[in-house]
């Protein structure tokens, strides 16, 4: 049985609120869960995440693959750090792990279309660098036979 680590909707309507549970990978989002490891409300503002340290890094020693969404979570508030110092042996009793987390500014409309007109400035940028000069083709040889008069 693969285990992972995954976010449980269990908000309302428009107002949503996840437990950060341990789960067979074949069963639903919502379904049947092995263990609740922590929570993350995305509602607050920061965002608060919180975990139960010892009950995670049991299920990540047992082999638990946590999710993207939840590895972010993870690596965001430092326990991912501190797990790998402690499965390395370091000293982790200065690191402390972070309730909330601040969210990325989401992309409007605008910013995307910004982002892509100087993607294409660069790439045209780039292809008039890359174009020789007339006086570049000239010198080089070509392969054609010489032109006779």
């Amino acid at each position: 049985m693969a285990v992972h680590l995954r976010l449980l909707r269990i908000g309302a309507k428009k107002q949503p609120y996840y437990r950060i549970v341990a789960t067979d990978s074949r069963r639903a989002r919502d379904g049947r869960f092995l263990e609740i490891v922590g929570t993350y409300n995305p509602i607050t503002k920061p965002a608060e995440v919180k975990v139960f340290e010892d009950k995670l890094t049991t299920w990540l020693d047992q082999g638990a693959q946590p999710t993207d969404t939840v590895r972010s979570l993870l690596t965001q508030i430092g326990f991912i750090e501190k797990y790998g110092k402690a499965k390395r042996g370091e000293d982790v009793s200065e690191v402390t792990l972070k309730t909330s987390i601040t969210e990325r500014p989401k992309k409007t409309r605008k910013m995307k279309k910004a982002a892509v007109a100087k993607t294409e400035v660069k790439e045209e940028e780039v292809t008039q660098e890359a174009e020789a000069t007339p006086e570049e083709k000239e010198a080089e040889p070509s392969d054609e036979p010489p032109a006779e008069e």
